[in-house]
């Protein structure tokens, strides 16, 4: 059964980290392209960042409004997908998913998990 747990939110002031994870299982996630989708009070979706598959070198892209602060990272013996956050601002306070791309677009989400900027 494909099931994706995040965990790892909380509430942090301004500046401060946190980390978040995303439990897999029922697939291998470095053989799928993993992203990060946020969604801001009163807003949107908005799409954070991705790391592509193994077969796709691993690459990492960020949206320009974390670039430079969030870093994402796969664990493969874990089968765990990591969001580090650094230099928080409370515009990033957000329910965040965890998201896999599957053939033509985000067919498996997690159930998100809240994260909260604020002093």
């Amino acid at each position: 059964q494909v099931q994706l747990v995040d965990s790892g939110g909380g509430l942090v002031q301004p500046g401060e980290s946190l980390t978040l994870s995303c439990t897999v299982a029922g697939f291998a996630i470095n053989h799928h392209w993993m992203n990060w989708v946020r969604q801001r009070p009163g807003r949107g979706l908005e799409w954070v960042s991705t790391i592509t598959s193994v077969h796709d070198d691993s690459t990492t892209y960020y949206s320009d409004s974390v670039k430079g602060r969030f870093t994402i990272s796969r664990d493969d013996d874990k089968n765990t997908l990591h969001l580090q956050m650094d230099s928080l601002k409370p515009e990033d306070t957000a329910v965040y998913y965890c998201v896999r791309t599957g053939d033509f677009s985000f067919d498996t989400w997690a159930q998100g998990t809240q994260v909260t900027v604020s002093s």
